[in-house]
């Protein structure tokens, strides 16, 4: 099981951890950035929470076929095209994520980038995950 790390020294996470400690021999998965591409390769959602959600879904389908569940994610970078449009809808991407994972939080980074490669792409997540 990973073991959150959350420093007293540093300001108390939210919604993420500072560090995350694998056990060992646990196995490292890699997951790819992932955004709301359907099966059909079209993006789907017209707002930042429903691609949101397609594209944590994407992620958890590929986590699920290497093995692992959601509480293996020691590690989640998500890519977003606007940083304030993904921070004032925070409380439903939080509903989101405990819909889909729960109270697990792994260390976390948002980024704000100028575009994705699909040009209708608002957010793209990658992952890495320890299996044991």
């Amino acid at each position: 099981m990973l073991e959150p790390i959350n420093p007293e020294t540093l300001a108390p996470p939210v919604g993420f951890s500072h560090a995350m400690i694998a056990p060992a021999g646990a196995r490292i998965v890699f997951l790819a950035g992932q955004t709301a591409l359907n099966k059909e390769s079209v993006i789907v959602g017209d707002g930042i929470v429903e691609q949101f959600e397609q594209a944590l879904t994407n992620m958890l389908t590929s986590l699920k076929a290497s093995g692992g569940s959601p509480t293996d994610l020691a590690r989640v970078t998500i890519y977003s095209v606007d940083p304030v449009d993904y921070r004032a809808h925070a409380r439903e991407i939080g509903q989101v994520w405990k819909r889909h994972i729960g109270k697990h939080y792994p260390a976390m980074a948002l980024i704000g980038v100028v575009r994705l490669l699909d040009d209708a792409a608002l957010v793209e997540i990658e992952g890495t995950a320890a299996i044991s």
